[in-house]
């Protein structure tokens, strides 16, 4: 048994500024939670901050952020199996650095995903192991295809005996240099809710890549649980998601590398002012989504170029910051918020609770520099 005694802390849901507490942790459970710095016998840590263990909402484990060279990224999906599960250890790594200690990867189909989930003691992994796509349309490198329905319900219950979550690719990326979408949405309403419904039925949560207002549409009448992505959302969507429940994971991330470093890409000045439009509705419409009451999710798909594991979820809570979200609001995005809409175990600061616990050099809500400043996980 020892004792953590802190300065100020989050306990999940709220900040509890200049309140110190003692934790009395028993092996991984929080015994006690006292108020004030009264000495107990045993081992006591002293620290400026804690708050629970922070969630990645949206990530490709398999894949380096760090990568910047699409030729080889392209060339890294032929390599061997072991050279994608060291990639994924050493994300794994990155992440526990950064205070991540629960992350949810959106799909390969290589397998790496639940490899690291099932040998990796160290970090908390959902996997959604291989998601669905629409024959010859985008997500080769994460998903399998299926064309009938019969394909769709034996694929869905197959997955289910391994995978955590369904993750549904639903439409195309985004064209920066046209500033829309590629293609039209990959299931019609039909098809996405017969989807869904089974998934359902087999115990599974469903998350959409999916942007433009059409495919959104069809995805949240079709009552996938999480929109990933969303560029190009209206309030109309916000207010239809608010009342279904429909979380959102922004990832702001992507789409803001290629606006701070187009050189990589060698985009347009055209081009630039397109990806800049595109950032601004997306802060426009997160800020109004967190006023609606949206289950707002922070995820950076990190993996893509120029998003580093552990890093860009950072990054994404400071993207929240910059929409005018509260650090309340941004830090229950990566800790209590996600935990409770996948049915994980809470990491939640309360006696009697489990003890997933982070310790910052100083208290974010003070200077949020301090979010990337872990000192520990406890």
């Amino acid at each position: 048994m020892k004792s953590v005694i802190a300065k100020s802390w989050f306990d999940g849901e709220h900040y509890h500024g200049d309140k110190p507490v003692k934790l009395i942790i028993d092996g991984n459970r929080i015994e006690d939670l006292i108020p004030g710095e009264n000495t107990v016998s045993g081992e006591t840590e002293y620290c400026e901050f804690i708050m629970p263990g922070m969630v990645e909402g949206h990530c490709h484990l398999f894949l380096d952020g760090g990568e910047l060279d699409y030729g080889k990224r392209l060339d890294y999906l032929e390599a061997p199996l072991e050279n994608m599960l060291q990639v994924a250890k050493n994300n794994v790594d990155l992440y526990l650095a950064s205070g991540v200690t629960l992350v949810r990867d959106a799909g390969d189909r290589y397998g790496v995903n639940h490899r690291i989930r099932d040998d990796i003691g160290t970090l908390d992994v959902r996997s959604a192991g291989i998601a669905l796509r629409r024959p010859k349309r985008y997500g080769s490198f994460m998903a399998r295809e299926v064309s009938t329905r019969e394909e769709i319900r034996s694929t869905i219950y197959e997955a289910a005996k391994t995978s955590n979550d369904l993750k549904i690719i639903q439409t195309g990326i985004i064209d920066f240099e046209a500033g829309t979408v590629k293609g039209e949405p990959q299931f019609n309403l039909q098809d996405l809710t017969f989807l869904v419904d089974c998934a359902h039925g087999a115990g599974l949560k469903t998350f959409a890549h999916c942007s433009g207002t059409e495919g959104i549409s069809i995805a949240v009448s079709a009552g996938v649980d999480s929109i990933e992505h969303g560029f190009f959302m209206t309030r109309e969507l916000l207010s239809k998601m608010r009342d279904r429940g429909t979380a959102w994971v922004p990832t702001f991330s992507p789409v803001h590398f290629q606006w701070e470093f187009p050189e990589g890409a060698k985009w347009s000045a055209e081009t630039i002012a397109k990806l800049r439009r595109i950032l601004d509705s997306h802060y426009d419409h997160v800020a109004l989504a967190a006023k609606m009451g949206v289950n707002l999710v922070a995820g950076s798909d990190a993996g893509s170029p120029g998003v580093v594991h552990g890093k860009g979820l950072i990054d994404e809570i400071f993207h929240f910051l910059e929409c005018g979200v509260s650090m309340e609001q941004a830090l229950r995005s990566a800790t209590s918020l996600p935990r409770k809409l996948w049915g994980a175990l809470s990491a939640d600061i309360r006696k009697g609770g489990r003890a997933d616990l982070i310790v910052l050099a100083g208290d974010p809500f003070v200077d949020s520099s301090y979010l990337r400043h872990v000192r520990a996980i406890v």
